[in-house]
């Protein structure tokens, strides 16, 4: 097998299992903000910024393995 071809599985293997985690704690954060939203309209305020703030700290582990996936792909020679 050709060492390129590695790196480009590699990285796609890395950037699909990456995604998987964000993609499931975004969604599952929104939907229970969403839902407390639901039943107390008055806090919504407070639920949006700590959705938000969620969110942003879930993604990370997304960047987290597309940076991985660079790595693999521009920096690794070997």
């Amino acid at each position: 097998m050709d060492v390129s071809a590695a790196k480009a599985i590699g990285a796609a293997i890395c950037m699909g299992l990456g995604a998987i985690g964000p993609a499931i704690g975004e969604g599952n954060a929104v939907g229970k903000a969403l839902e407390g939203m639901a039943r107390q309209p008055e806090t919504s305020g407070t639920l949006r910024t700590n959705m938000i703030l969620g969110c942003a700290i879930t993604e990370t582990t997304g960047i987290y393995s597309l940076v991985i996936a660079l790595l693999l792909l521009f920096v690794y020679k070997g």
